[in-house]
């Protein structure tokens, strides 16, 4: 069975830098691709980015510019590197991998307050 679990999270000024990371472990024959969402306060959960085992990748217009998603396909690791963060940031993120049905992390916490 394979697991995913998140890093990385925490508290951090509005325009400071987060880089999340999310480690898949277990019986792993072959990830998908994989990719990040988060879930705001009283909010759906929202699409952030994927990426594919070729690395090619899609962004949501809310984060394209400020956040970099990557992989290391021999590690079984994604990444997301967050930018220029806002309030609006706060949530709880998700990574997912498409193993080939799509499993998820646990979340992982990013606050954005001064």
């Amino acid at each position: 069975q394979v697991q995913l679990v998140e890093s990385g999270g925490g508290l951090v000024q509005p325009g400071g830098s987060l880089k999340l990371s999310c480690a898949a472990s277990g019986s792993i024959f072959g990830i998908g691709d994989m990719g990040w969402y988060r879930q705001g306060p009283g909010k759906q959960r929202e699409f952030l980015a994927s990426i594919t085992t070729g690395a090619s990748t899609i962004y949501a217009d809310s984060v394209k510019g400020r956040f970099t998603i990557s992989r290391d396909n021999a590690k079984n690791t994604v990444d997301l590197q967050m930018n220029s963060l806002k309030a609006e940031d706060t949530a709880v993120y998700y990574c997912y991998a498409m193993v080939p049905r799509t499993i998820w992390g646990q979340g992982t916490q990013v606050t954005v307050s001064s």
